[in-house]
């Protein structure tokens, strides 16, 4: 897969969780994903289709995204739920927005689905492609997040 598609995600992941929560984000290496497994604890998942088709997802560790949505919504939580599950579908839209503004500037036009969120320990991802899924691991203070990217053309 093209490095040119899969950087606007982890610029756009960085911007967004910074800007929304003052959280910072610190990038791993990125790896071919091999199963389905969610690496986290609730997952927004995002179709994608016009110039290429694909999908994105972004996963959190449940220690990772409380504090997220608690600085978001300027309240402690202390369990995933409904406020969390919301927070994470707008997270993964403006994560997939920004980015595909990115990829608009080198020539990829792309329109998304409205995000599907999943919640619960070893759920599964299916993106909707049959090609490569590169993961993108991330590291925050509170803990870890992995975002997905897959796209064919």
């Amino acid at each position: 897969m093209d490095v040119r598609y899969i950087n606007p995600f982890i610029e756009s992941t960085i911007h967004v969780l910074q800007t929304m929560s003052s959280i910072t984000a610190r990038v791993g290496k990125p790896y071919l994903k091999k199963d389905e497994v969610a690496k986290g604890d609730v997952s927004g998942i995002i179709g994608l289709a016009g110039d290429v088709k694909g999908s994105i997802s972004v996963s959190f560790r449940e220690s990772c995204i409380l504090p997220i949505v608690s600085n978001m919504f300027g309240e402690r939580l202390t369990e995933l739920n409904d406020e969390v599950k919301d927070a994470v579908g707008e997270i993964s839209n403006m994560i997939s927005g920004q980015a595909r503004q990115k990829l608009e500037l080198i020539g990829r036009n792309l329109q998304a689905a409205i995000p599907i969120v999943i919640m619960g320990r070893d759920h599964t991802i299916s993106h909707i492609t049959k090609d490569k899924i590169v993961a993108i691991p991330f590291m925050t203070d509170n803990g870890e997040f992995t975002i997905e990217v897959s796209f064919e053309e």
